[in-house]
C-alpha cells in the first residue's frame, strides 16, 4: 500500500514539474534563445495577440471567361479529329455572367454532324445559344455555372489554407461567407503585405514560345498605341488585369494566336515598377503548372544566387521533352500571372522534365524570401479564381492585452472566493480541493502548449467553465465521504468508500459534457471550435485532478487508518 502510495505521489511530482516547465515561458515570457529547456509559449488567438482580418471576394466574371474560351477551344480538337473543320469565333462577354462563345463550321454540309456531336460530349458544360448560318454560338450550362462557383470556393479556401500552412501561423481561421466571399483570420502575423501577396497570387504557371520574328519597333508602336488609349498600370491594380487590359486593346493588331506579356523590375522598397520589358508570346501555352510536381528553392553555385527548381509529372515531362525537342533556338518565357519570369532560349531537347525560375539580381535576402515564396505558392497550388481583397482589418493587440489582464483578474478574484468557500465549508479538505483546482488550471495550460492549440477568448471561458466543473466533482467526493463518516465508518474507510461512490457519477457528468464538446468541435468554426478545444482538454484534466490528484493528497492526509477524525 505504502509502495503504491509513493509511486502515484512521484508519479503526480512528475506532472506537477513537467507542466511548469511548459507554462514558465509563457508567464515570464521568456524569449525563444533563453537557456530555459522549454521554449515552447501558448499560442494566442486572434483577438488576444492582434493579426489580420481579410475579406476575399471571389471574381467569378472572369473564371467564366475562362470556362466558356477553354471549352471552345476544346470543341475545335474534338471536331478536328472527326473531320470536320472549324474554327474559334469571337468571345461575346457583353454579360459578364454568362458570356458566350461562337465557334465556326467550315462547311455547311458540317453543320448538322458538329452540332451532334457537341451536344454528345458537351451537353452538360455548354448550352447552344444562337445560330447564324455556319456560326454556333455557346454560353455555360446552368448546372455547371453552379458547379463552377461551388468547386472554386471549397478549392480556394484549400489552396489558401495549404499557403497559410507553410506560412507559418498557427490556428488560421478561412471560412466561406456566402457563395463568394472568404474570411480570413491570421493571428499573430506581421509582415501583412507578404501574407497578402501569398493569398492573392493566382499562381497560373504557363510555359509559352516567345515570336521573336516581328520586330522591336512594331512592339513599341503597340505599346505608344495602348498609353494613347488611355492604358496604364496603376499602383494596387492587379498586374494580371493591366496585361489583359493591354492585349483587349491591341486584339485587332496582334498576330493570331499572339498576345502580349511583360518582364517587370519593381522597386524592392516602394513596391512600384520600374520596368517593363515586352514579350510577344503565344496566346496557348505548351505546358501549365498544372503538370508541376514540385518547386523548391536551390543556389546557382556560380552567381551564388537563389532560383526556384521545377519538377514536372511524368506526362508534363514527356511534353516538356517533346516541345523544347521541336522548338529548338526558340525563347521559352516562363510565365506566372502574367509576368515574364525568364525566357531563355532552347538549346537542346531536354528530358527529365526539369527547369527553373530564375529571380534577376538584387539584394540577395529580399532574392531569397521572394524565391521562397515563390516555391510556397507553386506547391500549394493555383488558385481557381482571382481574389479581391474587399475588407481589410489589422487587428491590435490592445484587445488582447485588455482582454489577458480582465481575465487575470477575474481567475484570481474567482480563485480566491472558491478558495475561501471551500476553506470555510470543508476546512482542511477544501485547501485539497483548492490545490486540485489549481493543478487543474496548471495541466490544462500544459496540454494546450503541447498539441500547440491556440488560446482565445472563448478559451478563457473554457477553462473557467472547467473551474466550475472541477469544484462541482470535488463537492461530489466530499459529500460523499461526510454521508460515510455520519454513518460511521473510520475516516480512512469513508476515503476510500467515498471515492469508489462518487466515481461514476463524476465520470457521467464529464462525459456527456464531452460529447457536446466533440459536436461543437466536428460543427464548430472559429471561436467555437477553440471554446470547445480548451473544453475537451479541461474535461480530461478534471476528471483527473477531482479523482486521482485529490485521492492522492487525501491519502497523505488520513496516513494508514490511525487518523480518528477528518476535517471535512
Amino acid at each position: 500500500m505504502a509502495k503504491g502510495w509513493w509511486f502515484r505521489f512521484s508519479f503526480l511530482a512528475a506532472l506537477v514539474i513537467g507542466a511548469l516547465m511548459a507554462v514558465t515561458p509563457t508567464f515570464l515570457n521568456l524569449k525563444d534563445d533563453s537557456s530555459f529547456p522549454v521554449k515552447s509559449k501558448i499560442n494566442l488567438g486572434l483577438d488576444l495577440q492582434g493579426g489580420l482580418y481579410m475579406v476575399l471576394g471571389i471574381d467569378f466574371n472572369k473564371v467564366y471567361r475562362d470556362e466558356v474560351t477553354g471549352y471552345a477551344r476544346k470543341t475545335i480538337a474534338t471536331l478536328k479529329d472527326v473531320g470536320i473543320d472549324a474554327t474559334l469565333g469571337t468571345l461575346d462577354a457583353a454579360d459578364a455572367k454568362d458570356p458566350k462563345h461562337s465557334i465556326i463550321i467550315s462547311k455547311e454540309s458540317d453543320l448538322d454532324a458538329a452540332r451532334a456531336k457537341l451536344k454528345e460530349f458537351y451537353s452538360y458544360p455548354l448550352r447552344l445559344t444562337a445560330e447564324n448560318g455556319t456560326t454556333l454560338t455557346y454560353g455555360l450550362g446552368r448546372e455547371f455555372t453552379r458547379e463552377i462557383e461551388d468547386t472554386a470556393l471549397s478549392k480556394s479556401i484549400e489552396v489558401i489554407r495549404n499557403r497559410i500552412d507553410e506560412f507559418g501561423v498557427t490556428e488560421p481561421e478561412i471560412v466561406s461567407q456566402g457563395s463568394d466571399r472568404i474570411v480570413v483570420q491570421l493571428p499573430g502575423v506581421k509582415d501583412i503585405n507578404r501574407a497578402k501577396d501569398l493569398i492573392g497570387k493566382t499562381a497560373k504557371l504557363e510555359f509559352k514560345f516567345v515570336n521573336d520574328n516581328i520586330p522591336v519597333t512594331a512592339l513599341t508602336e503597340w505599346l505608344d498605341k495602348v498609353k494613347k488609349a488611355g492604358i496604364e498600370y496603376k499602383k494596387g491594380e492587379r498586374f494580371s488585369d493591366y496585361v489583359r487590359e493591354i492585349n483587349d486593346n491591341l486584339k485587332a493588331d496582334l498576330p493570331a494566336g499572339s498576345e502580349i506579356a511583360f518582364s517587370k523590375t519593381v522597386n524592392k522598397v516602394t513596391n512600384e515598377i520600374t520596368n517593363l520589358e515586352p514579350y510577344l508570346v503565344e496566346t496557348t501555352s505548351s505546358l501549365t503548372g498544372e503538370e508541376l510536381q514540385e518547386a523548391v528553392v536551390r543556389i546557382d553555385q556560380q552567381q551564388n544566387r537563389p532560383y526556384v527548381g521545377l519538377e514536372f509529372k511524368p506526362n508534363g515531362a514527356k511534353i516538356f521533352e517533346e516541345i523544347t525537342g521541336a522548338n529548338i533556338g526558340k525563347r521559352l518565357a516562363i510565365v506566372l500571372d502574367g509576368n515574364v519570369y525568364s525566357a531563355p532560349v532552347v538549346q537542346g531537347r531536354i528530358a527529365g522534365g526539369s527547369a527553373q525560375i530564375t529571380l534577376g539580381a538584387g539584394d540577395y535576402n529580399a532574392t531569397m524570401t521572394e524565391a521562397r515564396d515563390l516555391a510556397l505558392v507553386l506547391r500549394a497550388g493555383a488558385l481557381p479564381v482571382e481574389l479581391i481583397f474587399e475588407e481589410q482589418r489589422v487587428v491590435g493587440p490592445s484587445l488582447g492585452a485588455d482582454a489577458i489582464d480582465k481575465a487575470q483578474i477575474a481567475a484570481m478574484i474567482g480563485s480566491l472566493l472558491v478558495l475561501a468557500f471551500m476553506c470555510f465549508y470543508y476546512k482542511l479538505s477544501g485547501l485539497i480541493a483548492t490545490v486540485t483546482i489549481v493543478l487543474n488550471v496548471l495541466f490544462t495550460l500544459a496540454i494546450l502548449i503541447g498539441v500547440g492549440a491556440t488560446l482565445s477568448l472563448p478559451g478563457i471561458a473554457g477553462i473557467a467553465l472547467t473551474v466550475g466543473m472541477a469544484v462541482d466533482g470535488n463537492i461530489l467526493i466530499y459529500e460523499r465521504i461526510r454521508e460515510e463518516l455520519r454513518a460511521g465508518l473510520t475516516p480512512f474507510e469513508s476515503v476510500r468508500v467515498g471515492f469508489e461512490k462518487a466515481f461514476w457519477a463524476i465520470a457521467d457528468a464529464n462525459i456527456t459534457t464531452a460529447l457536446a464538446g466533440i459536436c461543437l468541435l466536428n460543427f464548430g468554426t472559429g471561436p467555437v471550435r477553440g471554446f470547445a478545444v480548451t473544453l475537451l482538454i479541461g474535461i480530461c484534466t478534471t476528471v483527473y485532478t477531482s479523482y486521482f490528484v485529490s485521492k492522492v493528497l487525501f491519502e497523505m492526509y488520513v496516513g494508514k487508518g490511525e487518523r480518528k477524525t477528518l476535517s471535512i
